[in-house]
């Protein structure tokens, strides 16, 4: 029940906690740490299962001497220090900074005793229990304590061998005042603040501060040592005493900074897969695995605009290399307008890279402009039906190659899917793009034309409504299976009336209502291959667990009246862009009647094909439905064999290691390991879309003008409503009329489109998917906004211009 400080390394952190596991840890390295005694989880646990109030019962006689004599041989009554050291605590994604109890100056055996417990009960004070709840985290913690001598501080504070704040991993960061270390701590004082280099210089601090330049660079020193004996960068709490001599009283990681690729040399920078793929948590190692394949079909034209060839994978955020187009002045122009057009503002950030002097422009050739085939679009412009069928066709051939075998070996089923994984992922590259190319630049042409009369804003207006968009057909399918469920009374009520997880376990065992069984059966049938988040191939499809799919059901069955109609709805939106076209093209002069003619005519013609833009998507995620398919049935057979302990557990592998598993190696410890740093990284609140080697996320030079929050005018139009923050989809609740605020969207986001009045996100671009149907639905989107769920509250009264791209705030709801 009772170890000397430097007796706990090694020892599980259940028994002796965080943060006496690390002191005995850095103890062991040699680093100054006062000493000291722990009180093991043990003795907590015994106190609990004598059923004890941990503040008034007496300790058992045996325990309460112990600690007595402990005390006594470390501080022959002088004071110490009590502290808390929880199972939850000091751990590599969570820090509980401050959520456990620390008592400084404790004298005498009652006090200390007495302190002890405090410790005890802190564990469940009602901070610590809703800070475990947030994270999801140990829900059943128990307390170490660790008893130290105090050290007579002169000056105390905190180091971050990180800029905790920028992220930047060659800065450091001291906090620092006179006397003990807790006042900087616990905020009770403002503290002398200070940036230092690499080598320990001063780049910011006071002149007249409570530490020397000797003693920074002795901060300096110790904290890299620290970082590297831990290989990771640390949070470390310090004092110096009246001797100068310096003491290390706590080390952990910090817990804030966003995983980089490990990089040496010149300073790089990155751009998220994440992001521009509009997902906010990781990658499952499976899903990376096949983002990459899916990647190389894009590798030739992607490397022509400055990104690295491969995909760098960092604890499931993925990441290229962009440094090169950043460096050239040739490629950067066309590398941020591909960023912006599907990931606003990543573009405009390569572009303030490319003025930064880390960043030296190396001179490079252009990259080669693709050659428009215009011989193969006409024919599409010509005849859109038959050109969309084409593509149509040439999909479901080689979709039908992915089926897989019905009956087979565990073997023959990975086999097949090797065999077939690259046709899958790179079916987006390989089908047809003429009518496609023909859809887009159908658009660009007509505007050619209709120049000096017409702006690029107004030319977008004319693609709301677009007909044959798969995204846009799964929304409204949807919807028509809400409105079968309205019509039966007794069906409405229980759809309503019952959580959507028992609706899935409902609709999964075949009991629920003909009409919400058939009618969600049918919808599946056609777009259960889907799911948010849905480019990750590990993510479970809509098939799998139709959660989801209630959730947004019983969002649109909220939706009442003509104008929350998402049919009526559309069909407005389409006849109002079929009005768009011909006042756009009439304003043209009497002599130039032969251009409006024929802008007419490009922009009817894409509206036909413009819908083919979302159809490879559709292709890829029935593709990955098939492939997932026979996956999961070997992850059974590796079960079986007790070398897994679920067949999910498959999509924490790769297809080398699925093998092996269906050979003789055991992986249940691996997934449980890469399942941890998973849900922990899933934890993160931000994902930055840029950033550099060193750890910084850079920042717009500009992002607000004159109170309002700008961004990318996506999708024309103006709303005024609540906001409704949103950051999970699946369990969302969204009223008809709010506007939706979420860092990005993919597909599986699209069904709250139908009843919201606006759209904004962090990220996203003029093409990227949530704007494309944000368009089609007649919603206003602005894109792009940095900060935006963080800056926008749920329930505050917004306006959303989606023509000049700015966010207006009202005043907040009571």
């Amino acid at each position: 029940m009772i170890l000397q400080l430097a007796e706990a390394r090694g020892c599980p952190r259940d028994l002796v906690g965080g943060k006496a596991a690390n002191l005995a840890e850095m103890i062991s390295a040699g680093f100054p740490v006062p000493e000291g005694f722990c009180i093991t989880t043990a003795a907590y646990r015994q106190i609990l299962a004598d059923g004890a109030e941990l503040l008034t019962t007496p300790l058992p006689a045996r325990l309460e001497i112990g600690i007595v004599e402990a005390y006594e041989r470390l501080s022959r009554d002088g004071p110490v220090a009590v502290r808390s050291s929880s199972t939850a605590e000091d751990l590599p994604d969570a820090s509980f900074a401050g959520q456990y109890d620390t008592f400084l100056g404790v004298q005498g055996a009652d006090e200390v005793l007495a302190a002890v417990r405090k410790c005890w009960a802190s564990l469940w004070s009602d901070r610590a229990t809703r800070y475990r709840a947030a994270l999801d985290t140990d829900r059943a913690p128990a307390i170490a304590v660790i008893v130290q001598r105090l050290v007579d501080a002169e000056c105390a504070g905190v180091l971050y061998t990180a800029n905790p704040v920028s992220g930047k991993r060659s800065e450091i960061v001291v906090d620092a005042a006179p006397g003990l270390g807790e006042a900087v701590v616990s905020g009770a004082v403002t503290p002398d603040h200070y940036r230092l280099g690499i080598e320990g210089e001063t780049v910011e601090g006071p002149d007249d501060g409570c530490l020397t330049p000797s003693r920074l660079g002795e901060l300096a020193a110790v904290g890299r040592s620290v970082e590297k004996h831990f290989g990771a960068p640390q949070d470390v709490e310090w004092a110096f005493d009246g001797d100068g001599g310096l003491w290390l009283t706590q080390s952990r990681h910090i817990t804030t900074l966003f995983p980089v690729p490990e990089t040496r040399g010149e300073p790089r920078a990155y751009w998220s897969v994440n992001v521009y793929q509009g997902i906010s948590r990781p990658f499952t190692p499976m899903g990376a695995s096949m983002i990459r394949e899916r990647q190389r079909g894009m590798a030739v034209y992607m490397s022509a605009l400055g990104f690295s060839d491969e995909i760098t994978d960092v604890d499931g955020w993925l990441f290229w290399d962009i440094t090169d187009g950043v460096r050239s002045p040739a490629k950067r122009p066309q590398m941020a307008a591909f960023m912006d057009n599907l990931a606003a503002p990543s573009g405009k950030l390569v572009e303030q890279l490319g003025r930064d002097q880390r960043f030296p422009a190396v001179l490079d050739a252009p990259p080669k402009k693709r050659r428009r085939r215009w011989e193969r679009m006409i024919p599409a412009w010509l005849w859109p039906d038959q050109a969309r069928a084409k593509v149509v066709r040439d999909a479901e051939r080689r979709i039908a190659a992915f089926a897989g075998p019905v009956e087979a070996t565990a073997e023959e089923r990975l086999s097949f899917v090797e065999s077939v994984r690259r046709d899958v992922c790179q079916i987006e590259a390989n089908l047809p793009r003429d009518a496609n190319t023909a859809g887009g630049t159908g658009g660009q042409l007509a505007g050619r034309l209709l120049r000096d009369y017409v702006d690029e804003a107004e030319i977008a207006t004319v693609f709301q409504g677009v007909p044959h968009n798969p995204t846009t057909e799964m929304d409204l399918a949807l919807w028509r299976a809400g409105e079968a469920i309205r019509r039966d009374d007794e069906a409405f009520r229980l759809l309503l009336d019952t959580a959507s997880d028992e609706l899935a376990a409902k609709q999964l065992a075949g009991t629920l209502p003909d009409v919400i069984q058939h009618g969600v059966a049918a919808f599946l049938a056609e777009y259960g291959c889907r799911a948010t988040s849905e480019i990750d191939f590990g993510v479970p499809r809509w098939t799998d667990d139709p959660e989801p799919v209630f959730a947004m059901l019983v969002n649109l069955l909220r939706a009442g009246g003509e104008e929350q109609n998402a049919e009526t709805r559309f069909e407005h939106a389409a006849a109002a862009a079929e009005a768009r076209i011909v006042e756009l093209t009439w304003r043209l002069p009497t002599t130039k009647q032969h251009r409006a003619i024929l802008a007419r005519f490009l922009l009817r013609r894409s509206r036909r094909l413009r819908g083919l833009r979302e159809f490879p998507k559709l292709c890829l995620m029935r593709g990955f439905a098939a492939l997932r398919k026979q996956l999961l049935l070997v992850g059974e057979e590796i079960v079986r064999a007790e070398r897994l302990d679920r067949a999910g557990d498959v999509m924490f592998l790769d297809l080398a290691e699925v093998r092996e598993a269906l050979g003789s190696r055991d992986f249940r410890v691996t997934v449980a390991r890469r399942r941890e740093i998973w849900e922990r990284e899933a934890r993160r609140p931000r994902v930055p879309s840029v950033l550099l080697s060193d750890g910084t996320a850079p920042a717009l030079e500009s992002v607000a003008r004159e109170g309002d929050l700008t961004g990318l005018a996506a999708a024309a139009g103006v709303a005024t409503g609540r906001a409704r923050v949103i950051h999970d989809p699946d369990a969302a609740r969204i009223e008809p009329g709010e506007i939706l605020v979420a860092a990005t969207t993919d597909p599986g986001w699209t069904p709250l489109f139908l009843t919201v009045a606006a759209l904004v996100t962090e990220t996203g671009g003029m093409i990227s998917h949530g704007t494309t149907v944000a368009r089609e639905h007649g919603i206003p989107a602005v894109v792009g906004v940095p900060g935006a769920t963080a800056l926008i509250t749920t329930g505050q009264v917004i306006t959303v211009d989606g023509s000049a791209g700015t966010i207006t705030f009202g005043e907040k709801s009571r």
